[in-house]
């Protein structure tokens, strides 16, 4: 069963690009183009990780992670061309588990998928979390701007 990855970004050829290059490492992914589709995606289709862009008008990338923390302990990994430790901290604090900075290599990116999906798999499943230790999917290079 592939991981299901939700993407959440107000540009669509930011979430077109993330579902194609992870489509070729085998996750399942849907998109939703501004915060409060994001968060009626993340109720209806129960993704297994949220990759989340912060800077989306109306409901931002802060708005949607305290919203998905009211009632789900999914991962989520913000995607953001904002470099700032500020930025960082304050998106952490609103409870996302990873920050990653565009452009990112697509390896990195999985990479940090199967971390988060390792750690949320053997937490659902009460499995010590080192007893999986394969990777969840393959990897390869892309980069990409906000």
């Amino acid at each position: 069963m592939p991981i299901k990855v939700l993407a959440i970004d107000d540009d669509s050829d930011m979430t077109d690009l993330v579902a194609i290059l992870l489509g070729k490492h085998g996750f399942e992914v849907i998109t939703a183009n501004n915060g409060t589709d994001g968060i009626e995606a993340t109720k209806n289709e129960s993704p297994d990780i949220v990759i989340l862009d912060l800077l989306m008008p109306e409901v931002d990338g802060w708005a949607v992670c305290r919203s998905l923390r009211t009632f789900s302990q999914i991962p989520i990994i913000i995607l953001s061309a904002i470099d700032n430790p500020g930025s960082v901290g304050s998106a952490l604090d609103a409870g996302a588990d990873d920050y990653l900075i565009k452009p990112v290599p697509t390896g990195v990116l999985v990479a940090h998928i199967n971390n988060l999906a390792r750690r949320a798999i053997a937490q659902r499943d009460s499995l010590p979390i080192g007893t999986q230790t394969a990777p969840l999917a393959a990897q390869d290079s892309w980069a990409s701007g906000d």
